[in-house]
Order: structure tokens, then C-alpha cells, then sequence
């Protein structure tokens, strides 16, 4: 027997996503955003308000990063989603995250977060609050590579369930894609 939930904003895993902006001054900001995913081959969708300081700087500088929060900074990625760059003048030092400037975009990488997806703004439709962002690039710590590809047992990403307001550790590798489907061939 199955129970009824209604209209809820849950599926799962849910990624936990920190995303990276400068503000007009030029100093970095990041925000927590649970709500996206992959939706082209080279694009990526998040739902984002457009009262954030992080919406109003992608509008700005037409870019952005996508961090993988993780398990090690699991309370800087929790502190950056619930408090505003609009009212915490200095959010980033108080969250412990450090700051380089991505290759290619205009928006900050951070060297505790190993992996990001560099973009620029394709599209924000402030009444659906859908951001669409192009993915310029992909970069990971070698830290986190096994065999030159990005190792998630490493990487340890967190992902975000919505019913319970609780963050979980992506569990171990059960199967292969594309591959184990072709038993019942």
C-alpha cells in the first residue's frame, strides 16, 4: 500500500548545490540551492529566487558556479543557504570558504568545495524563478580523481531531502550504467 504525500517538492537524491557569485564590489558570495539539475547536455537548471543577492549578481555578471556541497563542509554549505548576502555583509569569511577566480567565467570557485560546474547565464525568468546557466566547464581537485575521472566516493557529495529537512551522504555503488540492464536482453 502506497500513502499519498500530495504536491511536495521531493525527489531523490536531491543535489545540494552551492552557487557562486561576486557581488558589485567584487568580493565573492555563495548560496545553497537544492532545487536543479542537468537538463541539456551542456546546460544545467536551478530554481532561484530572484530576491536573492545571488540572483541579483548573475543578472549582473551573467555567470555563476555550481559547487557539489559535500560531506567535510557540510555546516559552511548548510550556513551559506540560510543566511543572505543582502543582509550578512561578510558571510564568506564567517562561512570558511576561500575564494579563487574561475578560468572561465566571471564568478568564484571555492578551494573546499573539489568539484564545480563553471557557467554562464543563458536565461533567468524571474516570474518562474528558472535559471538556466550554459556549462562552460568542469573542474575537480585531484584530490577527488580516480583513473582522471572524478571519483564520487571521494568527492562525498551531500544530497538534500526536502521532507525531512535533513542532508545525507550519497550512499555506494550498486550497479553500471548501462550496462547491467542488458541482462534481460
Amino acid at each position: 500500500m502506497r500513502k499519498n504525500f500530495g504536491v511536495k517538492p521531493a525527489v531523490y537524491p536531491m543535489p545540494v548545490f552551492i552557487i557562486g557569485t561576486y557581488n558589485e564590489d567584487g568580493s565573492p558570495n555563495a548560496m545553497n540551492a537544492a532545487w536543479g539539475g542537468i537538463s541539456e547536455e551542456n546546460q544545467i537548471s536551478i530554481c532561484l529566487d530572484p530576491e536573492h543577492k545571488t540572483a541579483e549578481n548573475i543578472l549582473s555578471r551573467k555567470a555563476f558556479t555550481v559547487s557539489m556541497a559535500t560531506v567535510d563542509q557540510v555546516v559552511a554549505c548548510d550556513y551559506v543557504g540560510i543566511v543572505s548576502g543582502n543582509d550578512v555583509k561578510d558571510k564568506m569569511e564567517k562561512s570558511g570558504l576561500h575564494e579563487e577566480k574561475s578560468e572561465f567565467v566571471d564568478a568564484p570557485l571555492f578551494k573546499e568545495l573539489p568539484m564545480a560546474v563553471e557557467c554562464k547565464m543563458i536565461s533567468f525568468d524571474t516570474k518562474t524563478c528558472c535559471l538556466i546557466g550554459e556549462i562552460i566547464n568542469i573542474c575537480a581537485d585531484e584530490s577527488i580523481l580516480t583513473d582522471g575521472k572524478i571519483d564520487p566516493v571521494k568527492l562525498r557529495p551531500i544530497t538534500y531531502d526536502t521532507i525531512n529537512k535533513d542532508y545525507y551522504a550519497l550512499g555506494e555503488k550498486v550497479g553500471n550504467a548501462f550496462k547491467d540492464g542488458k541482462k534481460l536482453f
